[in-house]
């Protein structure tokens, strides 16, 4: 079984050649976008076409909504389901997406977590019932950890208290004991290069495609639906909508916002990729089908 990803900025073309690439390689695709994971976020999210899901089976599209929960660790547990599927079906591999944190995650693992019980998630529960009062009392156990941590993640608290409650260790010194282990090993990572001008024209048109495509009834109908509370509300392009339906904006000022925003995702999708992939192959879109499948 042969796995590869491509990654690369938003906008340059990846979910194209990944449905290209799949085809002539037999292979499955797994999305690492944060968005596309969300049923009904279909054109903030410019995911493939309903048209695109049913030629090559597609994994990490339309898992669940956007009020429920989704972490890295519920994306390697997924992983992990599509590697077998793989294997039994005599399928390769193409791991594809904006989101390259959860391609770092697979290639450097996430630690194990302690034996927990029933009656140690029963005891967080109640403990999380005041948010204050619980960060107060995880930054006492480990002040250096609890800095990465929001004092109203609730979820990322959760997390910490339930290693504290299961092993009676601070999660700096059950990190430390258990280190993570690497999920993927045998992964070609090829990254799409591509000249800022053309991203930013290519960022604009799809702008433009996006609302002629009905953006503002989408975030319209997310917004009825599921409130502005969920995470996935705060993202590039709903974010734009909401004010402009709020009048805080026009409707240019609010393509212009969402083109722009888009850009500077871009520009920190690229920065991450160059820095944090070191067996990297960066190429031109039209280069990369013939390094790929040579």
């Amino acid at each position: 079984m042969k796995q590869i990803a491509i990654i690369g900025a938003t906008a340059s073309g990846k979910s194209d050649l990944a449905l290209s690439i799949a085809q002539k390689m037999n292979a499955y695709i797994l999305s690492i976008d944060s968005l596309s994971v969300y049923k009904e976020i279909d054109i903030v999210s410019a995911k493939p076409s309903a048209q695109e899901l049913a030629q090559i089976k597609h994994y990490g599209i339309n898992e669940l909504y956007i009020n429920e929960y989704f972490s890295v660790d519920i994306f390697i547990d997924l992983y992990k389901k599509v590697y077998l599927t793989c294997k039994q079906q005599n399928k390769n591999l193409v791991i594809v997406g904006g989101t390259s944190f959860y391609l770092k995650s697979l290639l450097e693992g996430l630690s194990p977590l302690p034996d927990i019980t029933p009656q140690h998630r029963l005891h967080v529960k109640e403990k999380l019932q005041d948010l204050n009062a619980c960060y107060e009392f995880l930054t006492k156990i480990d002040a250096k950890y609890m800095q990465k941590i929001a004092p109203n993640d609730k979820y990322r608290m959760e997390k910490v208290l339930l290693i504290y409650e299961a092993s009676h260790t601070s999660p700096s010194e059950w990190f430390k004991k258990n280190p993570p282990k690497p999920i993927i090993t045998d992964v070609e990572i090829y990254n799409i290069d591509v000249e800022k001008d053309i991203l930013r024209e290519r960022i604009t048109k799809r702008t433009q495609k996006m609302y002629e495509a009905g953006l503002i009834d989408e975030v319209c109908f997310l917004e009825q639906k599921y409130t502005r509370a969920p995470h996935a509300m705060g993202a590039i392009g709903i974010v734009e909508v909401l004010d402009f339906l709020d009048g805080k904006i026009k409707k240019d000022e609010m393509l212009s916002l969402i083109s722009t925003h888009t850009a500077q995702l871009a520009k920190r999708q690229q920065t991450f990729n160059r820095t944090q992939f070191p067996k990297l192959t960066s190429a031109k879109l039209e280069d990369l089908p013939s390094l790929i499948l040579s």
